[in-house]
């Protein structure tokens, strides 16, 4: 992806997003922007506004940490959006080369010790997803859970592709606006992180290409850690589940995160989860033993 049009465009955005009462600015009568002006952020992180404007045009390289620290405060970035302008600024000096996960000859395939790890969670739904939003590995109430990902072969069991050009993902996120903001964010901070990614780069310009509410998302900028909370679900076979999630980034494959769901004990998600673990273990059974 083109890094200085992304930090352009980060920085941009980002300065949007910020009033002057948010900034303990004055507003003043004859504003023309909705947000900071350039004057005003290159103040409070004490640059020249040449120097500001300079950095917005996308020019990064060579920037200094303390510099990068003084524009991520005065811009109010959370811990999401700081670490993707640091990985914006890596990508423009080159270093991200040194952290950039080698390219795999081979598609990535779980280790069986991996699989008994996953297999030995029989209480939700356990997948391991990479960046880009890729189910790579799953338990058996994981597949189960995201039946219609893996139903459709258009999806190529992609949570993204799922979500923006699949009519079940309306069923099934019953928040589908905000699933669709957590979606765009996760590939947005993933193309901060690994911008030389050619399988993210086409599955956004497919799904730019193909989805309005995609595309509007993706030109926001947002991006955010997605690794604890809880969401809410509608499964075609035991109704609404409203679930809590973990995810665990991968020490041993950097890039990949396990994620588990699980419900409050004693709730009716939780009931809805052994419901589905039961319609599972029968549907198996039928295949593995048909016409008993």
């Amino acid at each position: 992806m083109d890094n200085q049009a992304e930090v352009r465009e980060f920085l941009t955005s980002r300065r949007a997003k910020i009033t002057p009462g948010q900034a303990g600015l004055p507003s003043g009568n004859r504003r023309r922007v909705p947000g900071l002006r350039r004057s005003e952020v290159a103040a409070l992180a004490d640059v020249s506004v040449e120097y500001y404007a300079k950095l917005e045009r996308g020019n990064l390289a060579g920037v200094s940490p303390s510099v990068l620290e003084a524009l991520a405060r005065a811009l109010q970035l959370d811990d999401a959006e700081r670490a993707h302008l640091l990985n914006l600024a890596h990508t423009a000096d080159g270093s991200d080369a040194l952290t950039r996960p080698r390219r795999r000859s081979t598609q990535w395939k779980a280790h069986r010790s991996l699989q008994w790890v996953l297999d030995a969670v029989t209480a939700g739904p356990a997948f391991v997803r990479n960046g880009r939003m890729d189910l790579l590995a799953a338990n058996g109430l994981a597949r189960a859970f995201y039946d219609d990902v893996y139903a459709a072969a258009g999806n190529q069991a992609n949570l993204a592709r799922f979500q923006f050009l699949d009519p079940a993902s309306r069923r099934f996120y019953p928040d589908w606006e905000q699933a669709a903001d957590v979606a765009v964010a996760i590939l947005r901070t993933e193309a901060g992180r690994n911008p030389h990614d050619k399988g993210l780069h086409d599955l956004v310009g497919e799904l730019s290409t193909r989805s309005d509410d995609f595309r509007t998302r993706w030109g926001a900028h947002n991006v955010r850690h997605h690794g604890t909370g809880t969401k809410r679900f509608h499964h075609h076979t035991v109704g609404d589940l409203t679930l809590a999630y973990e995810g665990l980034e991968m020490a041993a494959a950097p890039g990949l995160t396990l994620t588990i769901y699980t419900a409050e004990p004693g709730s009716a998600s939780e009931e809805g989860l052994r419901l589905l673990a039961s319609w599972t273990a029968t549907s198996q059974s039928h295949t593995a033993h048909p016409g008993e």
